[in-house]
């Protein structure tokens, strides 16, 4: 699987808020957009997904522009996973997982064994099967997560995209739930989700697209985009990029913490 993002533009109210964006997305990546609130990050993610119509541009799915698919062959290809997912009626968990499934199943057919087995599979392969009985408004914020992603899974879309997905979430759910997306490109899922923590970016990621004002102005490796020059184009001067324990992690600190910070030997 393919997506090629070609010249993308949306404008809102007179105002570009993408600006000729192109990339391109191919199985068993894990990509970041990374960029700080209002760089245009959730509105690139509802252009891919067709929920916003761009006004200039094109993406193409293995060849097929996705505004000649219909919304179930759309769904066939990519899942989404929103930032934030409160629902208006209390659904059973088994159900939310269920409904990932509909893309697949005739509109006058009701989900049967074998949907019900690929619930199954999905609540196992995040997780979360002892939430199975329990009801999604009654779940944390990581447990919600795990649940969504098991619906993607269920859905058998070799895309996801994720606004955020460890928004919200304390460090050891935002650990888990990043850990399991990156384990999920392994198995020839193409992940992308959006982000304005470097750190979660540099960390887990394959790829990162720094995004600034609508403009893709960085696309590589962690290590080539966490860089100090990017950092204080996106967020301005007041951070420092420090790597530790051999360049396997790094963190961005405020300028008058240097001082505190222990050094790297050399």
């Amino acid at each position: 699987m393919t997506v090629v993002i070609q010249k993308l533009c949306y404008a809102y109210a007179g105002r570009r808020v993408l600006d000729q964006v192109s990339l391109s997305l191919s199985r068993g990546e894990m990509v970041s957009v990374l960029g700080p609130n209002g760089a245009g990050k959730s509105t690139l993610l509802k252009c891919l997904i067709g929920a916003l119509t761009p006004c200039e541009g094109s993406v193409v799915i293995d060849g097929r522009d996705i505004r000649r698919l219909s919304p179930r062959e759309l769904a066939s290809y990519m899942a989404y996973i929103p930032q934030a997912h409160y629902p208006a009626f209390s659904y059973p968990v088994e159900e939310m997982v269920l409904m990932g499934t509909t893309a697949h199943v005739g509109a006058f057919s009701s989900p049967g064994a074998k949907e019900r087995r690929l619930v199954s599979q999905a609540l196992e392969r995040v997780g979360a099967q002892r939430l199975a009985g329990r009801r999604f408004a009654s779940l944390s914020g990581g447990e919600r997560q795990l649940v969504l992603i098991a619906r993607a899974l269920a859905q058998q879309a070799r895309l996801m995209i994720l606004d955020e997905p460890s928004a919200n979430l304390d460090l050891g759910n935002r650990a888990l739930v990043l850990s399991l997306l990156r384990s999920l490109t392994r198995e020839g899922y193409c992940v992308l989700t959006t982000t304005h923590d470097p750190e979660h970016a540099y960390l887990y990621s394959s790829r990162i697209v720094a995004l600034q004002n609508g403009r893709v102005m960085a696309d590589g490796r962690p290590k080539d985009v966490v860089i100090q020059r990017v950092v204080d184009a996106l967020y301005g001067p007041g951070y420092a990029v420090e790597s530790l324990h051999h360049d396997r992690a790094r963190v961005l600190l405020p300028l008058n913490a240097l001082e505190d910070l222990p050094r790297k030997d050399g």
